[in-house]
């Protein structure tokens, strides 16, 4: 369970830059972590071990901060050196479920290390999909949670969103907003697709014949509404995105992932939005700052800075990690908010006063983080640096107190 959503450079609030969002919805007791891993080479005939199974490695792989749960090789959401930011999300289809292959949050991670842009991203993704299949349980011993992935794959000119079934797939150019959750969405034969789905899909009995096929109707496994109502996830994210066209900044992208009113796209539970990210992309990588909470409910966190090159930032050695490591600031922030998690519609005093903190601590970081977007790029560097650790400090003060 988890949101997606972008806005292209029409549709912000300086009208060229892309602000990206995600939600990762898991398990409650799922840790998930900000980890880094740096740019390397390889040797030829290297092979990298992913989740569950192994691929050949490439001669080079690129910088990546990603959200991570604790115990897979694969990542929720996350983003690299070259400004390219993805998010998956958990579908269901009439296309069989496997066993063994490459987790889609695998393939989230391959197309962040090999891609230098989205399309490039998307390109990378398709073919170890077509070559490898995605499969596996996906989360910590839960080996029958099988699912298939959509994504939404940005760089600071363009978004894509990707959608699979089993080893086929679709894929659509975004043109202004766009908003994923856990349904099939494209609608129609996309931009792009897999050579031959169409006559996979008369073949299965899914469609009759071309001009019967579109991909979210017959690929689903449930009945897909034209138009979601507000009270729905898609719907709730669509709403917003498409309302604030020609506003829509990092902050505004942090409250909708924050949104209770309607549809809980901060979703409170067993599952709950276990980790968030805020990209604001920029042309060439310029003052482009990516938003990690490092916690769980991004309602009831702080937003944290980063910027490439990542040197003298909060981050944690990419996973897999073997066992949770209680002294995590995610297992110690968990522990702190559990009073405050109820009912997160109702006003309730303590809760109202923490948020009331967290936030005037974020409204510092992120209003100096604007206030340094005059000054030179490696100044600016150098200040998020800063700024960065401030929000860390600040935010393991605010579960001390």
């Amino acid at each position: 369970m988890c949101d997606t959503l972008v806005a292209l450079g029409n549709s912000t609030s300086d009208g060229k830059s892309v602000v990206f969002g995600k939600n990762s919805d898991r398990p409650q007791s799922e840790a998930q972590l900000i980890t880094y891993a740096p740019q390397k080479r390889y040797s030829k005939g290297e092979e990298l071990k992913c989740t569950y199974i192994s691929i050949p490695q490439v001669s080079e792989t690129f910088a990546v901060i990603l959200s991570q749960p604790w115990w897979m090789w694969g990542a929720e959401s996350g983003c690299n050196e070259y400004g390219v930011a993805i998010g998956n999300e958990a579908i269901y289809t009439r296309e069989p479920l496997r066993q063994k292959g490459l987790l889609g949050m695998d393939l989230l991670r391959l197309g962040l290390e090999r891609g230098k842009n989205a399309r490039e991203s998307l390109e990378i993704i398709t073919k170890l999909l077509e070559k490898y299949g995605q499969g596996g349980g996906c989360g910590f011993g839960a080996p029958n949670w099988l699912y298939h992935n959509s994504y939404i794959i940005a760089d600071f000119k363009e978004a894509y969103v990707l959608e699979t079934a089993d080893e086929w797939w679709v894929a659509e150019r975004v043109k202004d907003v766009r908003s994923i959750s856990n349904n099939v969405s494209i609608r129609g034969k996309g931009d792009f697709r897999r050579e031959g789905i169409i006559q996979h899909a008369i073949e299965k009995g899914y469609c009759n014949d071309d001009e019967n096929f579109d991909f979210a109707n017959v690929f689903s496994d449930s009945y897909i509404p034209d138009k979601f109502p507000i009270s729905s996830r898609p719907g709730k994210s669509m709403y917003l995105l498409s309302e604030n066209k020609g506003n829509i900044k990092s902050e505004l992208m942090m409250n909708f992932l924050r949104e209770h009113d309607d549809a809980g796209i901060c979703m409170h539970g067993a599952f709950e939005s276990a980790g968030s990210q805020v990209s604001h992309l920029k042309q060439g990588n310029n003052k482009t700052v990516h938003w990690f909470t490092g916690s769980t409910l991004p309602c009831l966190s702080i937003y944290k800075p980063y910027v490439f090159p990542i040197e003298d930032q909060n981050v944690l050695k990419p996973g897999p990690y073997k066992k949770i490591n209680p002294d995590w600031f995610w297992n110690r922030h968990t522990k702190f908010i559990k009073s405050h998690k109820k009912k997160p519609k109702k006003s309730i005093p303590e809760r109202e006063q923490y948020i009331k903190e967290i936030r005037n601590i974020e409204l510092e970081i992120v209003t100096k983080i604007k206030d340094d977007e005059i000054i030179s790029n490696e100044e600016f560097i150098q200040k998020a640096r800063i700024l960065n650790k401030e929000a860390w400090e600040r935010s393991i003060k605010s579960i001390n107190i």
